[in-house]
This record gives structure tokens, sequence and C-alpha cells, in this order.
């Protein structure tokens, strides 16, 4: 044992073992000037000539703590060890609103896996640790240097059905007295000057520092999606249903109201159960397929309908909401579609009729001059007839399908917008009730 120790302990041992996990992160890094940081790694184990670690005071027995130096030492640890792993392994993350009711609550604390899809280099690295876009309403970066979007090799790629964390692919501009709010509805609905005026100063925002959203994937790049009267079709098929995907009825009572210990048990959030005494009953009910079942069987309840919109009625309403936002296209949110998810590579026809679908793809997640002159669209100064695709694409919707704002309301999310996927949910907290009835004990440890 005393030999065994002694080989471990080895600096040329230890050297050895760490060279070679520094020397596969930075293959995995794909940038091999990191590769003189193993001069870093040499000293530390071998030659031992620099003390790496100024700030640290080795004490001598009985000696006072120096307060500042012991917070000074944890604070360059968390620099130096935990920023990593939230850039490149594992980022903490709560979920804000109730778009995936009863998939994630509002009140999930998460942890999000960047090795699930590849975590991305940081394009701005002149960045504060620990805080995304914003500290004290000032951004948290610099834009001295600009880095090209770049992902490190993961473990899988987008699926069909994943949730997803991602950059929310309108968050490029900000209002900044609205920041949780979508700028390009408000102009729509408003008008540019308006909205300016009464919601700004407007800001701007590069990919990877725009506001994360999470939603379920519905289409990967070159399926084709449609949703009729509320059911999601892909490629022709059905998706399936998942335990937590709700939409919302029209529950027609005797004229009382549903007990709310009811409503909880069928997984009915409070904040979304106003009950209307002119139905009577409630209007936008939101139910899983379960909690649909159970609400029938309800003794006061006497009917219960869907709530499908369709385009005839809501023509301003869809062309100013609902994606590509054109009077051509007559969609709702409950009757969407066909639509093409772009694939990297692949070529589509380009014509001033479905130009809306690709307007944005073209001139802003691609970075391509569009103009068009009479009948005619112009790429980069280059009549135009067709248009290849730099990027996988992909469709998001969330599980509470009438209470998102999702792809349906913006279009689609590019494959540089992706962050990660959930994994672990580690405390959970309900809003609408006190502590501590306000954990939800069953959901602390959970796995996504």
């Amino acid at each position: 044992m005393t030999v065994v120790r002694a080989f471990l302990q080895n600096k040329w041992f230890k050297f050895s073992i760490w060279a070679a996990l520094y020397l596969a992160w930075v293959i995995w890094l794909g940038d091999y000037w990191w590769l003189f940081g193993l001069i870093v790694v040499f000293d530390l184990f071998v030659t031992k000539k620099v003390k790496w670690a100024f700030w640290k005071k080795n004490y001598k027995e009985g000696e006072k703590h120096n307060v500042f130096l012991d917070w000074l030492d944890a604070i360059i640890f968390a620099i130096l060890v935990v920023a990593p792993l939230n850039i490149f392994v594992i980022q903490a993350f709560t979920i804000p609103s109730s778009s995936m009711e009863n998939s994630l609550m509002t009140g999930d604390y998460l942890f999000v896996s960047k090795l699930s899809y590849g975590p991305k280099v940081p394009q701005r690295p002149l960045s504060l640790p620990f805080v995304h876009n914003t500290v004290f309403g000032r951004k948290s970066y610099s834009d001295l240097i600009k880095l090209d979007y770049r992902r490190l090799a993961g473990f899988s790629h987008v699926k069909r059905d994943d949730i997803v964390v991602f950059g929310f692919p309108h968050g490029d501009t900000v209002l900044m007295s609205a920041p949780t709010e979508d700028y390009y509805t408000h102009v729509r609905m408003n008008g540019k000057s308006y909205t300016e005026r009464m919601y700004g100063p407007v800001i701007t925002r590069p990919v990877d520092k725009k506001d994360n959203y999470v939603k379920r994937c519905v289409a990967v790049a070159g399926d084709t999606i449609q949703i009729v009267d509320g059911v999601v079709m892909v490629n022709s098929e059905m998706l399936p249903i998942h335990q937590g995907i709700q939409n919302t009825y029209r529950v027609v009572t005797n004229g009382s109201a549903i007990n709310v210990k009811f409503l909880d048990e069928i997984g009915v959030s409070r904040s979304e159960t106003l009950f209307s005494s002119r139905l009577p009953g409630y209007p936008n009910l939101p139910l899983t397929q379960e909690g649909l079942e159970k609400i029938k069987s309800f003794p006061n309840v006497v009917e219960v309908i869907p709530n499908i919109e369709r385009y005839e009625g809501m023509e301003v309403y869809s062309e100013k909401l609902i994606f590509p936002f054109s009077p051509d296209y007559k969609w709702t949110r409950d009757n969407f579609g066909p639509l093409y998810i772009p694939k990297k590579g692949d070529t589509v026809e380009l014509t001033l009729e479905n130009l809306p679908l690709y307007r944005r793809i073209i001139s802003v997640y691609e970075g391509h001059q569009l103009e068009v002159s009479g009948k005619e669209i112009f790429i980069d100064g280059n009549l135009a007839n067709t248009y290849t695709f730099e990027m996988d694409y992909y469709f998001m919707m969330g599980d509470n399908r009438h209470n998102s704002l999702d792809s349906r309301y913006w279009g689609f999310v590019p494959e540089d917008h992706i962050v990660g996927k959930p994994k672990f949910i580690w405390f959970s907290t309900d809003k609408n009730r006190s502590f501590p009835q306000s954990i939800r004990w069953n959901r602390l440890f959970k796995f996504v």
C-alpha cells in the first residue's frame, strides 16, 4: 500500500493525469492556443516556481484567519472553477411563466445541461460571471471582443419532443420599460414611434445575450408542421400528447364554482381559474387530457367545450400576432400551417408569396442584405429566385398550448439560439401559496 500511495502522490503521475485531462479539454474546445496552458499545469505539479494562488495565505498554527483573504479565495475559486462549469457544462434556470404547465411549473428551479446539445463558445467573452445580460440595470458584457458562433460537440442533437432552453428569437431588440415583452409585437400593434416613445429606450442584444425561454420542440429541421383544430401534425402524423400538455376549455357549470381543492387535484393553476358568473362557469380553463376526463364527471359541470380559434372573425388579430404576420396566411394558434422547417443545406424557391416566412432568416439570423424591388427579390445585391439555408431551425411550442408565446407568434428558432436541455428540478415553489405550503415537495429533486 505504501508503494501504491507513493506512486499516486508522485508529481510526474499527477502531472500526467492533469495534462491528459487538460489536453482533452483543449481538443474539445478546438482552440489550440490554449495548449500554452500546459506550461501552467507543468509548473503546478512539477517545477512549482510560481505561486499561482498568490492571494492564498498559508496560516500558521493558532494564527487568526484574515476574513478578507478567505472571501477573496472563495470568489476566485468561483470564477476559475464554477464559472467555466456554468458556461460549458450546467446552468441554473428558473421557470418564469406558465407556458409549460403542467410539464414544468412556474417556480421550478432547474439545472440545464449544456452538454446535451454541446455548449456554445461565448461570443462575448468579456462578460461578468454568473449574470446573463444585465446587472444593476446595465449590460453585463462588453462588445470589445466579438466571436463568431461555434458549438462544441455534445451528446446529441435537438430531437422532436425534447424540452429545450433557447434564446428568445425576437430578443435582439428590447424595450427598457417593458423588457419581458416582444418589441416586434408592440410595433405591429401600435406602430414603431408610439412603441418606442411609450416603452423605450430601445437596446439591442447579441445572440448569446438574449433572454432565455423554455419550450418543447415539436418539429425539427426538415419537418413540416401543421395544426388542425388544436391537433399538432408533423409530417402528416399526429404528435404524441404528453401527460403535461393542456389546452383551454369553456366549462359551463350549474351556476356554482368548482371547489379549488378539486382543481388543485387535477393540476389546474389557481392563477388561471377565472370564474364568470355570466357564463356561468370558466371561459378558459386549462386542462390536460386526464383533467378533462375528470372534470366532466363533476356534478356541477354541465358542458365542456374546447376553445378553438379559427381565422374567420379574427383576421386583424391573426395578421398582427400570428407568424408570418401576413394576410396571405390565414393562420391562428389552433389552425396553423402547413409550414416547412428549414434545414441547413436545403434550397427553397423564393417568391413574394413565401418571402414573409423566410425574411427574418435571411436578413437577421443569417445576416444577408435583403431588398424587394417591384416583383423581384435581391439578396446581397444579386437577383434571387432561390435561397439555401445556412443553419438548422426548430419549431417550439409550450405545453400550456393556449397560454404560451411560442413559434406560432414569432416563427423559427435558429440553431445558434439553442442553449441546453433541462435535466433536474432541485426546488419548486408556488407563488400563489404562503410558506411553507408554497413548497412543492413532490417536485424536489425530480428529473425532467
